[in-house]
């Protein structure tokens, strides 16, 4: 499947070429949910069709506010990195010449100390475990907790932004290692999974 554009890289400019600034107000915080939850429907997205739709939903999305979206790859985290389009220069951004660069927004997309709060984001995955637990019973309650354990533990972040990679991780290296479930456990951990994003009312990126 397509990558997702890179954020772009310096690049020579005629000595009078200028990024310009203006006086817009800040990205609306929902525009910017919208757009990370779009971004991660995209990466856990199998189907090049599907991606495709994604991107460009995002796209049409930020137009609306003269933004554009980029993620910044490095060697812990990924970000998304949303910025007006006339910070754009043949392809380039230059934060140099940019007045004022807090118009940008930065979001985590994976890495561990995503969540700003660990306590906030553990009280979040508890609360959520409950509510699977009252829904669909102590079982799927149980391997519930475990995602949260594992979520909580080594990204921390709330169980339903997880993505299809760190479920995959979760499901083939830490519940077989660490969660320690009954046999009824493991044979519906999968199921477990699938109603836990159900009852945050999320989309699960498992397929």
């Amino acid at each position: 499947m397509p990558d997702e554009t890179p954020d772009p890289t310096d690049s020579d400019l005629p000595a009078d070429s200028e990024a310009s600034d203006s006086t817009d107000e800040p990205m609306p915080p929902e525009v910017v949910d919208e757009a990370e939850r779009l971004t991660r429907l995209a990466r856990d997205a199998v189907v090049d069709e599907e991606v495709a739709a994604y991107r460009e939903h995002r796209a049409d999305l930020l137009d609306d506010h003269d933004y554009t979206a980029r993620v910044r790859e490095d060697d812990t985290r990924d970000v998304l990195v949303l910025h007006p389009d006339e910070w754009v220069v043949d392809d380039t951004v230059h934060p140099e010449r940019i007045d004022d660069l807090d118009r940008g927004v930065e979001v985590p997309l994976s890495g561990p100390g995503e969540g700003d709060d660990w306590e906030v984001i553990d009280l979040h995955n508890r609360e959520l475990v409950e509510a699977v637990r009252d829904e669909h019973g102590d079982t799927h309650a149980a391997n519930a907790a475990a995602l949260a354990d594992f979520m909580g533990n080594h990204y921390a972040k709330p169980i339903d932004s997880a993505t299809r990679g760190e479920l995959k991780e979760f499901l083939d290296d830490y519940y077989r290692r660490n969660a320690w479930p009954t046999p009824e456990q493991r044979s519906v951990v999968e199921e477990s999974v699938r109603l836990t994003f159900a009852v945050a009312g999320e989309r699960c990126p498992l397929r």
